[in-house]
């Protein structure tokens, strides 16, 4: 499906300084907003917006202020596996 968003010419012109490619940019936003509000899985968030690994997904997230949450689970798992390798 193609989706068209209508935007003045003069805030296109804007947004789009410094060449920006202002369909990936508002592709981008588009997808993070669903993602946080959940609407959107991690996988499916990697597949919309084109990412090969899990790594390139963690690294786009990061620099946009994004952490994966920790859940109570993930940090006992962490602690039993310092403990069985001694730490």
């Amino acid at each position: 499906m193609n989706v068209t968003v209508r935007i003045p010419d003069e805030l296109a012109d804007r947004l789009a300084a410094g060449g920006t490619d202002l369909e990936r940019r508002a592709l981008e936003a588009f997808a993070l907003a669903a993602y946080q509000a959940g609407d959107l899985t991690q996988f499916e968030l990697r597949e919309l917006l084109g990412f090969e690994t899990r790594f390139e997904l963690d690294d786009f997230l990061k620099a946009r202020g994004i952490d994966e949450p920790v859940t109570p689970e993930d940090v006992g798992r962490d602690l039993a596996d310092l403990k069985a390798f001694g730490a």
